[in-house]
């Protein structure tokens, strides 16, 4: 016969003895944080990544409020400052309106000479007649003659009779170079030839700095007096325009396309890659097959096939088209990876126990798979917004992309390139800007993975 268990027996509390607490205890915690907050933290940790951090918000405070500031007009040309660098001198000097000049024979001096002071407004030259020669040839150059005989460019033949020149071409403040070569009777260069250097300076008549604002229409101009031009913190470039007026705008224009069209293709790119990896299987099969389509058109022809359709003509700008194209061709990369990722993920044990638990694919693509290739995500646009603007710039250089005036970086730095020279600042500063975009995106995208990678706080 089975034996009846017992009930247990009542505890009896006048058997224990109560301990009093003599000593504090001290406990240490974690406070709780969300996934966000524990990034952040992370983030701030890893300097490199905060200080580009810093500077892509400067970049976009460069952009979007610099131009309240600097309320220069980019199109805008000062045909007084020319490929001037940061720094140039600003001062210009009151001379007499022009008068026409057919030489001076009684100017005092031997061989070639200036017969005026060189300025902007002319630069007169007479010499004296060389033995032999039939007519003679004048030359300018803006470096000095060397062993070679670059006399630099031929400006006028004149006969045997005419020892003088006066020069009005595009004259800049800077020194120039002038050669007098003899000519035989057979317009042919003789060995004779003198060369003579001046420091051009930078003037103007009562007439053009009225023009220009400098004086008022009905105050009395002072020959020989000095007036301030217009300030151009950066310089100008080729047509006389505001360097920091055209960075500021056309940073919008590049980062733009920068931010946009990345954006846009990295999350169809996302969505597209999930979707095959989760699945699997024939559709898996099916849509990388489509995505390998994809990559195999190119990139060009299928441009110009959009500024067809949108009836885009030659100088009109192609920014349109150029989306379009980096939208439709450029997700494949993305998708493969997030593909690859999502493989991965699937057969870990957590997404089997979700599964058991009755969690819907969209939780589980949602809450799992795409935090975890977040990594990954940021990886790609990373990348995907300076290949971008380095896009925009080849496009911009063949004439299929930002058509002048309107400024990008792309574009003048490839304007930039034709005078790199003799104006270097003008390719300097959009190419210093596009580095230390990719740069700063670079740094900021490996300290992000990091931070919003939730297997890497597994290894601390």
């Amino acid at each position: 016969m089975a034996e009846i268990p017992m009930a247990p027996a009542l505890i009896d509390a006048a058997a224990f003895t109560r301990i009093e607490q003599t000593e504090g205890i001290h406990g240490i915690s974690r406070p709780s944080l969300s996934y966000w907050q524990d990034a952040w933290i992370r983030l701030k940790a890893n300097r490199r990544a905060l200080w580009s951090l810093y500077l892509v918000a400067g970049l976009m405070v460069f952009t979007l409020l610099g131009p309240l500031f600097w309320q220069v007009d980019p199109a805008q040309q000062d045909v007084e400052q020319i490929s001037q660098p940061p720094g140039a001198d600003r001062n210009i000097t009151l001379v007499p309106e022009y008068e026409p000049w057919y030489g001076s024979p009684d100017a005092p001096g031997e061989g070639l000479r200036f017969v005026a002071d060189p300025s902007t407004q002319h630069v007169r030259i007479q010499w004296d007649p060389m033995p032999g020669a039939a007519g003679y040839r004048v030359y300018r150059n803006i470096f000095p003659i060397g062993p070679e005989q670059a006399l630099g460019l031929p400006l006028q033949e004149t006969d045997l009779s005419q020892t003088y020149f006066e020069d009005r071409l595009d004259l800049q403040p800077r020194d120039y170079f002038y050669t007098v070569v003899a000519l035989d009777p057979r317009n042919k260069e003789l060995d004779q030839l003198q060369t003579i250097q001046g420091a051009v300076t930078r003037v103007l008549s009562p007439s053009e700095a009225r023009a220009r604002g400098l004086i008022a229409e009905h105050a009395q101009a002072e020959i020989g007096s000095s007036y301030t031009l217009a300030l151009h913190p950066l310089g100008t470039d080729y047509l006389g325009r505001d360097m920091l007026a055209r960075l500021m705008h056309g940073a919008r224009v590049s980062l733009f396309i920068g931010f946009f069209a990345p954006f846009l293709y990295v999350i169809f790119g996302v969505a597209y890659g999930s979707t095959a990896g989760f699945l699997g299987g024939a559709t898996d099969q099916f849509l990388m097959r489509f995505a390998d389509f994809v990559v195999a058109l190119p990139f060009l022809l299928f441009m110009i096939l959009l500024k067809v359709v949108f009836a885009i003509g030659p100088g009109e700008s192609g920014i349109l088209p150029m989306l379009l194209a980096m939208v439709l061709l450029l997700w494949p990369g993305t998708a493969r990876l997030v593909r690859g990722q999502i493989l991965q993920i699937r057969e870990e044990a957590y997404i089997s126990a979700s599964r058991l638990l009755g969690a819907k694919t969209t939780y589980l693509v949602m809450r799992h798979m795409i935090p975890n290739t977040m990594g990954v995500i940021l990886v790609t646009i990373t990348f995907a917004v300076p290949s971008a603007i380095f896009t925009e710039a080849f496009l911009s250089f063949i004439g299929m992309g930002v058509a002048p005036p309107t400024p990008s970086w792309g574009s003048m730095c490839n304007e930039g390139i034709k005078t790199m020279l003799t104006t270097p600042h003008e390719l300097i500063f959009p190419a210093l800007l596009i580095s230390l975009t990719v740069l700063a995106f670079n740094l900021l995208g490996d300290g992000l993975r990091d931070a919003l990678d939730a297997r890497m706080r597994n290894r601390e």
